[in-house]
């Protein structure tokens, strides 16, 4: 399993090193902050109506101007953080145990059980996965539980297929041999011996998972078909703000970074921690 000695002396060290990976950890760790703290960060409640202040353009009252309907955008934007942090999140997390749990047993027991679990991930890689997901959520009420849910159910085959080719290699080495001779169950073998070892890649793909998550639910809430009005996310802020982008541009400008800088960071963080956990590149 990971040591400490390993994270103490080799992975924090070198990941401490990629300025470009502790400039995304920071901006993703200030984002979460943020989303906690949204309640009493914002002046304003999101939902609250003013239709004495439409359309108003960024000012010390409203720093991020104001809508259609006279609400903050700095609110929506924040509350919005919440919506999109939360959707990665569990989404990633969908993803990730059922890859994982899918990859462990094709890798460990091999045989048929291998054969039928990488045949269905074939056939779930050759649908485009967003538009499996546009043709699940077209069946159901859009709502967050159900997005999460479907981005997760429908991102783990990646994860299924690293997990498998690590528990290939992990499953013949020495100490697995070792452990079965003391007559270790095979769940013991798996979760305590096999398990610890095949998660650096897991934690690779959960980072860059998250940011594709992110980009997902924005990209289906821009498309109506995602979190509904009035409750905020970036994705239905750009789309009430593509009907008034010539006059009004920072109805769009404000949530797109927003977008921006948080795939970015993520990007950058999973890029980071690849580079790091790569034994080819420890000196």
């Amino acid at each position: 399993m990971f040591k400490k000695s390993f994270a103490y002396t080799v992975f924090w060290p070198r990941l401490r090193r990629n300025r470009l990976a502790m400039l995304g950890g920071t901006v993703v760790l200030m984002l979460f902050v943020i989303s906690l703290l949204a309640p009493w960060l914002s002046p304003y409640h999101p939902s609250t109506i003013n239709a004495w202040e439409v359309l108003q353009p960024p000012t010390c009252q409203h720093w991020f101007g104001t809508d259609e309907l006279g609400r903050d955008v700095l609110a929506r934007v924040l509350f919005g953080a919440r919506i999109s942090l939360k959707v990665g999140f569990v989404a990633v997390g969908i993803a990730v145990l059922l890859g994982m749990t899918v990859g462990l047993l094709a890798g460990y027991y091999g045989g048929w059980l291998d054969t039928l679990l990488m045949r269905l991930v074939d056939i779930m890689l050759c649908f485009p996965s967003f538009f499996l997901i546009l043709a699940v959520i077209a069946f159901l009420q859009p709502s967050i539980w159900i997005i999460m849910a479907v981005i997760g159910l429908t991102g783990w085959m990646g994860v299924a297929r690293l997990v498998r080719a690590e528990v290939l290699t992990i499953r013949e080495m020495e100490y697995i041999l070792a452990a079965r001779c003391i007559g270790c169950s095979d769940l013991r073998i798996i979760t305590r011996h096999i398990l610890p070892n095949a998660l650096s890649p897991v934690l690779v793909a959960a980072t860059l998972g998250v940011a594709g998550a992110i980009l997902t639910e924005s990209a289906l809430s821009f498309l109506g078909i995602g979190v509904q009005p009035p409750t905020p996310s970036w994705g239905n802020i750009l789309t009430s703000g593509k009907d008034y982008i010539e006059f009004a541009w920072w109805l769009s400008l404000f949530p797109g970074l927003a977008i921006l800088i948080t795939v970015l960071s993520y990007n950058l963080l999973g890029e980071g921690i690849r580079d790091a956990l790569d034994p080819r590149t420890i000196r």
